[in-house]
């Protein structure tokens, strides 16, 4: 269990800070810089891509094995209720941090408000996943099966929903399932990397506790993350040539969901290998502080509720200058959030004493 959480929080952590420094440099780098022939910032735009993958999956993994310990306890009813509200929670902080109050005051609600992002569909998968869960009635094989053979699915289909755009839908639902209004994520296909995360998290559960499992598992994400990379588009080529489904050809004709999936299983096999080392308190908490930190960096650098941030620079930074700022921003975000329950408690205590 403990080397578990450890490497949970590992890969978590380095999800976050790749998040904050990718967010930013795409903010504020110059577009003339923005150049797929440079080397460099075609590495960067490469990890930058495996980002939201990443957390998508890590997400499902740690949420459903603490879903299938509590079961153990007799608690899984007290789990699914967590589940629940803190599926509910992701979605309302989402919605909270892209309020504009002098829009509001002026009785303007702009479109931008009800645009999803990653927290709205994590909460959401969340919430779904607590759903599926309980439609199994504790029985875990079936929701293995289930969680995988959706993360399939999802990915495969994907062509058949890549333009969906359903007429008289409301916004607020809307967003959810089209980037037209201005959507950065919808909740498919980035749902199927929480079903792999939680077919994930059902292997172990299984067997994290047996002889070998620490090696076998990251020889496991080592295998399975290059087929995925290097033989996916070929599998789903011979899916059509065996089906004759265009939506199998379609599928491998633009095959980013599966070969990021294969890069997320090689960084958590990197991080699980490395656990040992990485292990330090600095980078667990870290990892403890994802929702905080993504917080508190969207309203510095995209100026919630008062539109004042760093966007409002432009894109001007040149390489140099965006990574030392990248540095400089990742560093004031985690002091702020490792400090900011300190300062809310002494605020606290010397309103208390005044009142």
């Amino acid at each position: 269990m403990k080397n578990r959480v450890y490497f949970i929080d590992i890969v978590r952590a380095f999800a976050i800070l790749m998040m904050l420094q990718g967010h930013f440099i795409d903010t504020l780098l110059e577009n003339s810089y923005r150049n797929l022939n440079s080397e460099i910032y075609k590495v960067w735009f490469f990890f930058r891509g495996i980002t939201a993958p990443t957390f998508f999956t890590i997400s499902g993994l740690i949420f459903s094995y603490l879903l299938l310990k509590s079961t153990e306890k007799g608690k899984e009813n007290t789990r699914l209720k967590k589940g629940i509200i803190r599926g509910l929670y992701l979605i309302a902080i989402g919605y909270f941090i892209r309020i504009s109050f002098p829009n509001w005051f002026s009785g303007i609600i702009s479109s931008s408000f009800y645009a999803v992002d990653v927290l709205h569909c994590i909460g959401l998968s969340l919430i779904v996943t607590v759903c599926i869960f309980f439609m199994c009635n504790k029985k875990t094989l079936l929701f293995s099966i289930i969680m995988l053979l959706m993360g399939i699915f999802i990915f495969v289909l994907e062509p058949l929903y890549r333009s969906l755009d359903i007429a008289d839908v409301p916004l607020f639902i809307h967003n959810y399932i089209s980037k037209k209004n201005g959507s950065v994520f919808r909740i498919i296909p980035w749902y199927g990397y929480t079903s792999f995360g939680s077919f994930i998290a059902t292997l172990f559960y299984w067997t994290l506790h047996k002889k070998h499992f620490k090696i076998i598992t990251i020889s496991s994400f080592i295998c399975i993350g290059f087929i995925l990379i290097l033989y996916s588009s070929d599998l789903l080529l011979m899916g059509y040539n065996i089906t004759k489904i265009e939506v199998w050809k379609d599928a491998a004709n633009y095959n980013y969901l599966f070969s990021k999936l294969g890069y997320v299983l090689l960084y958590f096999a990197f991080f699980y290998s490395l656990e040992k080392y990485l292990k330090h308190p600095f980078i667990l908490r870290i990892g403890k502080k994802t929702l905080s930190l993504y917080v508190i960096h969207f309203i510095i650098l995209y100026g919630s509720f008062f539109g004042i941030g760093f966007k409002n620079i432009g894109k001007i930074l040149t390489p140099i200058q965006a990574g030392i700022g990248a540095f400089l921003f990742v560093v004031l975000t985690i002091f702020i959030s490792f400090n900011y329950p300190k300062a809310t408690l002494f605020l606290k205590k010397n309103i208390n004493k005044f009142y």
